[in-house]
Parts: C-alpha cells; structure tokens; sequence
C-alpha cells in the first residue's frame, strides 16, 4: 500500500504541536467521524485539484489515460502529495495519526476499484457510495461531464455541492484529457500542462492576466469566468480514434520482459535501500527512471 509521506509528516507535526484535543484512538465515534472527515477533505482536494490551474498540471497525469481499467488507477501524479496535504490538516487538530493513516490507505483501495467499465449502475447504492458510473463520469472528457464527481467514498458532496452528473446512456463516455496526450513519456506525461501553461502566460496580454493564469481554472480566459465557459470545451468528435501505436510482437515481448524486471528492482531497492550507500540508491532511482522511459519510447516505436 502507498504511504504518502508528506501528508502524513505534515499530519503528525501538526497534531503533536497544534492539536486541541485527541479523540479516543478505541471509540467507534473516532473511526466514524475521521472516515467522513477523511472523505470531505478528499473531496475539496480532488475538486480543488481541477479547478486550480498549477494544481491542475499536477493531477491531470491521473486523467491522461483513454481507456478506462484498473490500471488507470494507478497512473498517479508524482507530485500530488505536495497539493493534497493542505486539507487535510484540520483534521489532525483533534484526530490521532494512527487513525487518520488508516482510513487514507482504505480510501485508496476503494477507489481503486471503481477504475472499472465492467461494473454497471449498483441501484440504489447510487445515491451514497461513489460507484465506478459515477467515477466513469468524472473521467470523461465530454464537455457535459467535465469538471463533475470529485467524490472518494460518498457521493453525498457532489450532490450537496452541486458538482453531480449521473451516467447518461444517450452520452457515450470519452476518457482522457480535453486536449488527448499522445505519449508514453512518463516526463511529458507529468509535466506537459506545465509548459502549455507557460504558452498561454506568453500570449496573454497584461502582467495581471499572466499571473492569474496558474490560478484560475485551466479553461479560463479574460473576460471569463474563473473555470471558463464549457462551450469552448472541444466537442468530441466521431468515430473516436484512440491513440494506439502499432508496433512488433517481438517489442511488446521485450517491453513486457523488462518491466517486469524493473518491478523486481524496484521491490529490491524498496527492501534493501537502508543497507545502501546514499550515492547507490541515487544511482538506482535514476536507473529505474531511464528504463521506464526507454520502454515509453519503445512502445511509441520510436
């Protein structure tokens, strides 16, 4: 299970220096209160994530992906522990670290699941819970669905806060980004927004308009609302042609023998790293990251 550091380490500084009072680790109250608590903040960061341009060239690594598998789940934003962190830190002004640890890591394993076209509508579970409808929802990139269903566990706060969209069988749901990535850079993947933020900073006029450029949302333009106007979001055109690259048997043998070696490296690196020179580790990390972006270009045939 992933351990984000940097929110935990900011949680425990501020519950061992600033807390004003400590639930009891052992009532059931606690875990009830931290679960939804966990849920809302996940809520204004995931919502926040989208609707902040900088935070926004963080997330979109996660959205890039335009197929729509479990494995999508795991196309996750390098840097988005750096963002995240700051909602959560109410919570640890009276919930204990432990408790908070444990709902963060369970709120990650649901939602890996609804990472999913298999699973259909879920009847009246609907109403409460995040379902993989709802999720598919908010990964589409039809202008009727951007921007909707930041929810973790419980859909109850896109309802009540006006972020909801349900599935639309007439409205066949597109996946990835507005503007489609065609990489498998894991570099370009991350920080490809970053130099199109750049672009747009350039061409504005005005020093006010460039500055708010990083700050409002990504579709914002002067004169405009602060998320934009969702007519300027590109139509979806059909038939949809997603971004495949066709390369040899012998290739995709290649790439799928190697990465699984890179996985084993990694587990090694994740076991042993304590027992290694800081200079090696260093070295290691840099390996792991010029393989997997080898085997990107190779899957790009290039």
């Amino acid at each position: 299970i992933k351990v984000r550091s940097i929110e935990v380490l900011v949680y425990c500084f501020v519950y061992d220096n600033f807390r004003l009072y400590s639930l009891p680790w052992d009532s059931p109250w606690t875990w009830y209160i931290c679960l939804l608590g966990i849920d809302f903040c996940f809520y204004w960061a995931h919502r926040i994530a989208h609707e902040v341009n900088f935070i926004w060239a963080i997330h979109q690594a996660h959205h890039s992906a335009e197929d729509f598998v479990f494995t999508s789940a795991l196309r996750q934003a390098v840097l988005q522990p750096f963002t995240a962190w700051m909602t959560y830190v109410p919570l640890a002004l009276f919930i204990p670290p432990p408790i908070f640890l444990a709902h963060l890591q369970l709120g990650e394993l649901y939602m890996f699941w609804l990472h999913t076209e298999v699973i259909h509508k879920l009847g009246p579970l609907e109403y409460i819970f995040n379902t993989p409808s709802h999720h598919r929802v908010h990964h589409a990139r039809n202008p009727k669905y951007i921007d909707r269903n930041y929810a973790g566990t419980f859909i109850i706060w896109d309802r009540m806060f006006g972020t909801f969209e349900p599935e639309d069988p007439n409205e066949p749901i597109v996946y990835g980004l507005v503007h489609p990535v065609q990489s498998y850079n894991p570099f370009y993947l991350q920080l490809h927004h970053w130099g199109a933020m750049y672009e747009k900073m350039k061409s504005l006029p005005g020093w006010k308009n460039k500055i708010l450029v990083p700050f409002m949302g990504p579709g914002w333009e002067p004169g405009k609302p602060r998320l934009g106007l969702r007519e300027d979001i590109p139509k979806i055109e059909h038939p949809v042609a997603i971004w495949d690259p066709q390369i040899h048997l012998i290739d995709k043998i290649y790439v799928v023998y190697h990465f699984a070696l890179t996985i084993l490296f990694y587990h090694e690196l994740t076991e042993r790293h304590g027992e290694m020179h800081q200079f090696i580790v260093t070295c290691s990390i840099l390996s792991l990251i010029a393989t997997i972006t080898s085997l990107g270009f190779i899957l790009e045939g290039r």
